[in-house]
């Protein structure tokens, strides 16, 4: 794995409120070794986040999907929670400026380990899109079209982060791991490598790199998006300039 400077800065972190962990009676005892040692690791009510990990294992995942990206391997970001507010925005967002998959919407059960089925809505959701292109809908009528249009929609809507996604990926990143359980299970089950934020109620041992982090505020979900995107967009730089590359 590369080794690279990721400009990782712990004052940037608080002022994130990446430290701020959840209620003291709602924490998950496997989260001890991430949260700061006892008589300084609450707040108000609340256990703090041990930045110094936080640094540590956002590092290597940094370092992981720049490795990654520089291979053209598929990465995914998932994070379909509703609250905060624009948290699924954020996780849209990151998927774009990154150019990776993104599902922000639903995650539909079996969306990784039923891919068959996953694979078939693609390929409707692509179709629906050519005959939007070729002016079809305005061809058939009003009630057909209608019809259509919706279901074109909801695909659109729940699957347009992963249209382009032809087989599964290679790593997964994931925002909330209580919020996308789910989805965190497929890609145990067929062994697909996990990078997840985890806040304090989290269990650290589900994923291949946790990072531990607030995972119930926009701004510091936003902060560590921003991280792990400026990773895959610096991989994607070197595989485009990698003059082994034949693709």
């Amino acid at each position: 794995m590369t080794r690279r400077y990721w400009n990782i800065n712990l004052g940037e972190m608080i002022e994130a409120r990446v430290h701020l962990g959840n209620s003291k009676k709602r924490w998950n005892p496997k989260i001890a070794p991430y949260i700061l040692a006892k008589g300084k690791r609450k707040r108000k009510g609340i256990h703090i986040t041990n930045l110094t990990k936080t640094a540590r294992f956002l590092s290597e995942a940094c370092d992981l999907l720049f490795d990654a990206a520089s291979q053209g391997e598929n990465i995914l970001i998932v994070g379909t929670k509703k609250l905060p507010e624009r948290a699924a925005d954020s996780v849209g967002l990151a998927g774009i400026k990154a150019r990776c998959h993104y599902v922000n919407k639903k995650w539909f059960r079996g969306m990784l380990t039923n891919w068959v089925i996953t694979q078939t809505r693609l390929r409707k959701l692509r179709d629906f899109k050519i005959l939007e292109n070729m002016g079809k809908f305005n061809s058939l009528r009003k009630r057909d079209a209608t019809i259509l249009k919706r279901k074109f929609s909801t695909l659109q809507t729940y699957l347009g982060g992963v249209k382009y996604m032809r087989g599964l990926p290679d790593i997964v990143i994931i925002i909330d791991q209580q919020n996308e359980d789910i989805a965190l299970r497929e890609c145990i089950v067929l062994g697909i490598p996990t990078i997840c934020l985890i806040d304090t109620n989290c269990d650290p041992d589900l994923v291949d790199i946790p990072i531990p982090a607030n995972d119930n505020d926009t701004v510091s979900i936003r902060w560590i998006l921003n991280k792990l995107v400026s990773a895959i967009r610096e991989g994607h730089s070197s595989y485009i300039k990698n003059p082994l590359d034949k693709g």
